[in-house]
């Protein structure tokens, strides 16, 4: 078949790697001028490690491993350590795979089809499936028609809106919004990664390799800004973070002001009741982001990406389409389960609960120190 495919982070570069792998054409089209890759590192965890191995792909992203998370510690104002992220919280098993984001992006682009197409700088604009085919109209104003068209565009996936209706008919807001920086001062300059907090905000530094991120986490109801304006992310976590010059924090909002690849986004989910409609069909964040405080991300997008490929049917596209759904919402469910706990352990609420949890983390410093 020829398919479409909408996105070209970890859902849309797996999705075309598999189904190229199974023969079909693929093209892929992508709003940015680059595979997406900005962004923390990310886990491939559980079933997803068997789904890279099938892929041919896992000992080359074990090669590209981080140790970045375990690093990392919970200070005070004055940057004293507190307590240790403990990797009991924040792992499925002694398996899990961290990997930088751009290094993923790397290993599944090189395994990209030879005749695979990507279309950078543009994206999907209008959809019209008769049945026999989807006729796509790209922003770019060129057209083309495909057997299948893919959703792998993220939360605010455009195929989702053109073919399923508003994103807000699906999306749960989870109450935090979350910003990444680059921060090229703190690059190769080792030692623990710092995470501060302070009511419903958290600011940290994230080393690995010779990258350093600034990340942000804050608590807020819904906010209304738009998501392509990026002046207005800024001035939404600028105005976050007002009035607080304690630890390092005017320095982490100055690198985020200054990045012109700045990631700012609400920690959201979508539930929908079917991820596909005729011949259009979602995989990853467009069809059940479950956000990045469960951790599990990627792996949904490995594994939803192999079970499409292996239940499509050219001959009966529903009950592929409703094979796979059956195989993933288990896991989509599960993940989604978890992102209170998350919030809870890096971004708490109030002052009480950020004492509380250090507290209870101290035993785990003290092991991670004694050893």
């Amino acid at each position: 078949m020829d398919i479409l495919i909408s996105g070209a982070g970890v859902a849309g570069l797996s999705a075309a790697v598999d189904l190229g792998a199974r023969g079909h054409r693929v093209t892929l089209v992508e709003r940015s001028s680059h595979f997406r890759v900005n962004g923390s590192p990310i886990d491939v965890r559980g079933d997803a490690i068997a789904v890279a191995e099938n892929m041919g792909l896992l000992a080359k992203i074990r090669d590209r491993q981080l140790r970045m998370t375990e690093n990392s510690v919970f200070v005070d104002a004055g940057g004293t350590v507190l307590a240790a992220l403990p990797l009991a919280e924040t792992s499925d098993s002694d398996d899990d795979i961290e990997i930088a984001r751009e290094d993923l992006a790397t290993v599944l682009a090189e395994a990209l089809p030879a005749d695979a197409t990507v279309r950078f700088r543009d994206s999907v604009a209008a959809l019209a499936d008769d049945g026999a085919g989807v006729d796509v109209r790209f922003a770019s104003g060129d057209t083309g028609r495909f057997d299948l068209v893919i959703g792998a565009d993220g939360l605010h996936s455009a195929v989702r809106r053109l073919s399923f209706g508003p994103e807000s008919g699906f999306v749960k807001h989870l109450g935090v919004y979350a910003a990444i920086a680059d921060l090229p001062a703190e690059a190769g300059s080792g030692g623990p990664n710092p995470t501060y907090n302070f009511p419903g905000h958290m600011a940290s530094i994230m080393r690995y390799r010779d990258r350093a991120l600034a990340v942000f986490l804050f608590r807020s109801d819904p906010i209304e800004y738009d998501y392509h304006d990026l002046d207005a992310q800024r001035k939404v976590l600028a105005d976050a973070f007002a009035g607080h010059d304690e630890w390092r924090i005017p320095e982490l909002i100055a690198a985020a002001m200054a990045d012109p690849e700045l990631y700012f986004d609400s920690s959201s989910q979508i539930h929908m009741p079917s991820w596909h409609r005729g011949r259009v069909v979602l995989v990853g964040d467009a069809a059940h982001a479950a956000s990045g405080l469960s951790g599990r991300g990627t792996s949904l997008a490995l594994l939803g990406t192999s079970f499409l490929t292996e239940e499509l049917d050219e001959d009966d596209l529903e009950a592929g389409f409703e094979r796979y759904e059956a195989r993933q919402r288990p896991y989509v469910r599960a993940a989604q389960a978890g992102v209170a706990d998350g919030a809870d352990l890096v971004v708490p609420a109030t002052r009480e609960d950020i004492a509380a949890r250090n507290a209870r983390l101290q035993t785990t410093l003290g092991r991670r120190t004694s050893s």
